[in-house]
Formats: structure tokens, sequence, C-alpha cells
């Protein structure tokens, strides 16, 4: 029987993102422009699937805040913000091999908080979608 390679983003124009924190514990992230944005991708590997074989729901929307949050970083003249609302739903299981896509977008920005949206897909069937809401974080002004 023949097993199918696994998928190497590599190879497909992904770049491996260097994390700092969390996400340096459950990633690699990896990134790929695409049209005026870019794209967030997480290959499945067995540590973040729950007991049933599946990926843990935590591990889906750990993906979606980070990309989302990296969407509204740029949106934000690479300034931080923090999440202060995550709204997810659950569309359909993935399993390790495969290669996760994280897409957002802004849908609002106003002075101090970034309205956003985003999708998570495995071969374009979509497997998470939700939307977060993003505050500004304003560096403290010195005298």
């Amino acid at each position: 029987m023949n097993t199918p390679a696994a998928f190497d983003p590599a190879e497909h124009g992904w770049k491996a993102l260097k994390s700092r924190g969390f996400f340096a514990e459950v990633g690699p992230l990896w990134s790929k422009r695409r049209d005026e944005g870019w794209e967030y991708g997480l290959l499945v590997e067995p540590r973040h699937e729950n007991g049933v074989g599946v990926v843990h729901g935590g591990m889906l929307v750990t993906l979606l805040d980070q990309a989302i949050s990296m969407v509204a970083w740029a949106a934000n003249a690479q300034q931080p913000c923090t999440t202060i609302h995550l709204d997810t739903h659950f569309v359909a299981p993935s399993v390790a091999g495969d290669f996760i896509v994280a897409r957002g977008e802004v849908v609002r920005k106003t002075s101090s908080l970034i309205f956003l949206r985003g999708t998570l897909s495995v071969n374009d069937q979509q497997v998470m979608y939700g939307q977060g809401i993003m505050k500004i974080l304003h560096k403290k002004q010195t005298s």
C-alpha cells in the first residue's frame, strides 16, 4: 500500500515564522504572501490531536486567534493589539498530517478597536470560522 508523502510547507512556498511565547510551543506557524495580505498555516502533528484522534478545539482556536491577531497587527502599522473577543464556530474535524490554512481580514477599524473575521481550512474545505475584536494597545507617552 502506498502512503502519500507528508506535506512539506517549504516545498510549497511557505516560510516558517520565528515565534515566541505560547505559539513557539505549539507551532511552528508558517506564512505565505497572498494577494495584498498573508495566510498562515499549521502542519498538524499527533500532539495537536485530542483523545479521539482529531485536532483539539483549543488548538484550532489558538491558530485562528494567532492568524487574525497578525492581520490586526499589520493593519495597525505593526503596533500591538490584544484579543478582547473571539467567537468561533467548528465546521469539520482535522487530523495529523493535515496542513491547516488560516486567513483573516479586517472588517472595520476604529481608533481603539479592530474587528476581524477569519477562517481555517484544509484543502479548501472549511474547518472553522470566527470573528474577533482586537484592542489597540497604545504606547504610554513619556514626558
